[in-house]
């Protein structure tokens, strides 16, 4: 039987967040997927403080990662994973609804693994969702998990 990955999902809008759990459904997806609603609640996770400090350590297989949220934004929050020696190999698809310039050459000047700019359409963000948790989730062979 295969291992269950985790997905974390960060994203502060609660109707994309509907879509995307729904789409992972439809397309048996069938990982365990945390929603972290802004940036801050997305360290915390990765970090287990506040609400996620009892949580079983290791680092999720995927995160998909919104950029326009409050608290902190996604680009401060891929910085951090990025900047930590123990997220660093985590991979990251930005699916945001930005489709600026600027923010896909940060994220890309920052390591994101891929930049997925969301269809407005329904069908084609079930099929984008399936093929972003296939691949990431499903096939990628993720990196080891440095240890502390």
């Amino acid at each position: 039987m295969a291992k269950i990955r985790t997905i974390l999902l960060v994203e502060d809008n609660l109707k994309d967040i509907e879509l995307t759990l729904e789409a992972m459904t439809e397309n048996n997806l069938a990982n365990d997927i945390i929603v972290a609603r802004d940036g801050v609640e997305a360290l915390e996770y990765l970090h287990c403080q506040e609400k996620f400090k009892l949580r079983k350590a290791g680092n999720p297989a995927l995160v998909l990662l919104d950029i326009k949220m409050p608290r902190m934004d996604g680009i401060e929050v891929l910085r951090n994973i990025r900047s930590d020696t123990m997220l660093k190999r985590i991979p990251v698809v930005v699916l945001t609804s930005s489709n600026e310039e600027k923010d896909l050459i940060n994220t890309y000047d920052l390591g994101v693994n891929a930049y997925v700019v969301k269809p407005v359409d329904f069908t084609q963000f079930i099929e984008a969702v399936k093929q972003i948790g296939s691949f990431w989730a499903v096939l990628n062979e993720l990196a080891p998990e440095r240890s502390s």
